[in-house]
């Protein structure tokens, strides 16, 4: 399970742009996500999957959108960084935050369409997986090794 730096940056760059997107819809447009999440229209076969858990609550879903917009940003650093501890952090993060999630809704699946029955546990399963690829140890890369010399006596 080691990744090269670049394997572990592409990671990295995937989730903030996911986090990034949710962040920025939920917390500049919470009515329109509450209405239309996962895909912006709720007609492009997926079902409105905020909607039916609960009434709109504009506290929580700006407070949802700010969540993401920092995991955006601790991403966004850590992959700028090149550290392996500003990767693992970032990992943590999005375990911590990805394990209740994706349990919560997995209790709460009753009543979703077959395709959301399908979608929402794989959309929210990638981003616990993904950041298990961040914990294994990194993969350095092997130098050519050389012959020495015979030095003349």
């Amino acid at each position: 399970m080691s990744l090269t730096l670049t394997g572990r940056r592409l990671i990295l760059w995937l989730l903030s742009l996911f986090a990034a997107a949710i962040g920025a819809w939920s917390l500049l447009f919470p009515a329109e996500w509450y209405d239309t999440f996962p895909d912006g229209s709720a007609s492009w076969g997926f079902g409105q999957w905020i909607l039916t858990d609960g009434p709109f609550n504009e506290h929580l879903i700006r407070d949802v959108g700010a969540m993401y917009l920092a995991l955006a940003g601790g991403g966004i650093v850590a992959a700028l960084s090149k550290s392996v501890t500003a990767t693992r952090t970032m990992a943590v993060a999005w375990i911590v935050f990805s394990a209740p999630h994706l349990v919560y809704h997995l209790q709460h699946l009753h009543g979703l369409p077959t395709i959301d029955l399908i979608g929402e546990p794989i959309s929210l399963a990638l981003t616990l997986v993904l950041p298990l690829f961040l914990l294994g140890p990194e993969r350095t890369r092997r130098q050519p090794v050389t012959q020495a010399k015979e030095v003349p006596r």
